[in-house]
């Protein structure tokens, strides 16, 4: 089990790394060659720049019991169906359960701003928000450790 995250524009890194490190678990961090990212404790790898060149090494490099850190909803969705748990790096849960009225939510979204209508701009990061990440993510490697171990 690996924490797997899509590192382009993602905030709460630290909170990650500190997470697994606590739990003793291998993190890995997927960028484009555009950013430089550096990290004591998290393995980097570079991908080529392109449009969701990240997203999709994230979405195949990940396996059962892997959690991925990633604010798109398709990668979210792709790694859900191999068995892999998903989070924002706000802390949301993306599950089977939610993934697909999130999926129609972005969909419709995308009709509206392709027709010229448009959306409030994303809230701003708050420390409720590191907190959300930080104790969810916790509770999701917790789990996925028992999971992993009593599969083995």
């Amino acid at each position: 089990m690996r924490v797997i995250v899509d590192g382009d524009a993602c905030p709460g890194r630290d909170l990650i790394e500190k997470a697994a490190k606590e739990r003793d678990v291998e993190v890995i961090i997927y960028c484009s060659i555009d950013h430089m990212i550096v990290s004591d404790y998290a393995e980097v790898r570079y991908v080529d720049k392109g449009s969701q060149m990240v997203d999709m090494k994230v979405s195949n490099e990940a396996k059962k019991y892997d959690i991925v850190v990633s604010q798109d909803y398709g990668v979210a969705a792709m790694v859900l169906a191999k068995g892999a748990s998903a989070i924002s790096t706000k802390g949301k849960l993306f599950t089977n359960e939610n993934i697909e009225g999130l999926l129609f939510q972005r969909h419709i979204s995308a009709k509206v701003r392709k027709s010229g209508g448009r959306y409030a701009n994303p809230k701003k990061r708050t420390k409720d928000d590191d907190d959300k990440l930080y104790e969810n993510l916790c509770r999701l490697i917790d789990r996925n450790k028992i999971l992993c171990q009593n599969e083995n």
